[in-house]
Formats: C-alpha cells, structure tokens, sequence
C-alpha cells in the first residue's frame, strides 16, 4: 500500500488528467509513490449500451447535464479519500493556502464537470465542496484539477529536491516572490543587482523581502490589504530599497 498522499480523481476524460501529470516534478513523484493517483471513469458506472453519462436538463435549455446517478455510483464505489472536491466555476476560488492544507491531509479527491454541468443533487449529497481555478469557464475540469494537484503535489514533504524554496515562493507569506538572477551578470547590458554580488548575506535577504513587498504592493496590493497593510518595518524595507536605486 502507497504512503504517498492519495488523490483520487473522477473524469470522463482521465488521459487528459494523466498526460498532464506524468512529467516533470509529479511525474517523478509518482514514480516515487510519494503522489497515488486514481484515475476513475464514471461511464463504468452507466447502464446503457452507450456508456451515458449526461442527459437533458430538466426545464429545458442547451447543452447536457452529468447525471446524478452514474456519478453517485462511481464515487460511493470507490470510497475515495475526503474532501471531495467538485471543479466548478463557481466554486470557492483554489488559493495556495487551499494547497498547504490539502498537502496536510491524508488525501483528496476531485470531480471534473463537463457539459452544462453537474446535476446540483451530487454536489449536494455526495461532493464536500466546490472549487475554481479561477474568473473563467473550461471545456472542463480536467485542466482545473492537474493545476490543483500540481500546486498541492510539490508541497508533499520529499517532492521538491530543495524543501527551502517552498518557503520562498509566491504567495508563502502571502507576498509576491523576489526576482531571480542568474550567470551571466551582465546580459546585453543589463547587470544583476550589486547587492547580490556583494557576498552580504543579510542585505541580499533584506533585498530579496523587500524587492518581495514592492512587487506585492505595486502588482497585488489585495495581499497587502490582506496581510493587514504595511508594518512600519516594511515601510523601512521599501524606503532602503529605494535608496539603493538611486
């Protein structure tokens, strides 16, 4: 048995979910075992000779709606692990926050929609919550859940090879993360910042905070609402910096 973190997933298109997800720093966890993806069609749950899924909704109106049925039969089959999440646009909106605590659970599942949508009686009885990935509409959930499973994935402890830059990342400590900088220091003209070069450890940290808070305040400045405004320890970063600029 796994001791990775479990995440089940149930989607009419589950190669999409996998292609998505076989590369890279989760692929290579899987490999691992550290991630334990299911991958769960619901049309193995359909009773017709077509495998359906959908059918019209009720009232009228375009397009098909998931049928509650078939989706209640393929999830209370497997007895995935909880919270069941169900990708919907109006869902609450997935937040690196959102990540940290499902990456601290013992696992999760997602229910990709398609069509019109999910018949409202699944997301009632059967999903704990909804979720988006943002002010958007998809073609499907598909996409929406190898995001959350990316974004909840490198967080799984032994995951990312340095465990450090986790705590460096956007969004962390609720900041936008600092400018990288690498060889060579001067390219076509422009030069990595001095400080960086300086061998200074604790001005190159000071930098890298308040270079942090600029690109917060001038590109998020709802994280710097958030967060409660600026501290008057902030306020001296941002006017440091600032003197260095001139």
């Amino acid at each position: 048995m796994s001791s990775g973190l479990r995440v089940d997933v149930f989607s009419v298109f589950p190669e999409l979910v996998d292609g998505a997800l076989s590369a890279s720093i989760i692929g290579r966890a899987r490999q691992n075992s550290q991630i334990d993806l299911r991958l769960h069609d619901p049309r193995d749950h359909a009773t017709d000779a077509h495998r359906s899924i959908d059918d019209s909704p009720f009232g009228g109106g375009a397009g098909m709606v998931m049928r509650p049925d078939v989706l209640a039969a393929s999830i209370r089959e497997t007895d995935p692990p909880r919270p069941l999440l169900a990708m919907t646009p109006s869902g609450a909106t997935f937040d690196q926050a959102m990540a940290r605590e499902l990456a601290a659970g013992g696992g999760f599942s997602l229910l990709c929609g398609r069509y019109e949508g999910i018949d409202q009686r699944v997301l009632d009885s059967v999903v704990d919550a909804e979720v988006s990935i943002g002010d958007y509409v998809l073609a499907g959930g598909e996409v929406a859940a190898a995001v959350i499973i990316e974004a909840v994935g490198r967080l799984v402890p032994g995951v990312l090879g340095n465990a450090d830059s986790i705590e460096d990342e956007s969004f962390a400590t609720g900041l936008l993360e600092y400018p990288h900088y690498t060889r060579p220091a001067d390219f076509e003209g422009a030069e990595v910042p001095p400080i960086l070069l300086s061998g200074n450890h604790g001005a190159v940290d000071r930098w890298r905070y308040a270079m942090s808070l600029r690109r917060t305040v001038e590109r998020r400045p709802d994280l710097i609402d958030a967060r409660g405004g600026l501290s008057p320890d902030d306020e001296a970063d941002l006017a440091w910096l600032a003197a260095l600029d001139r």
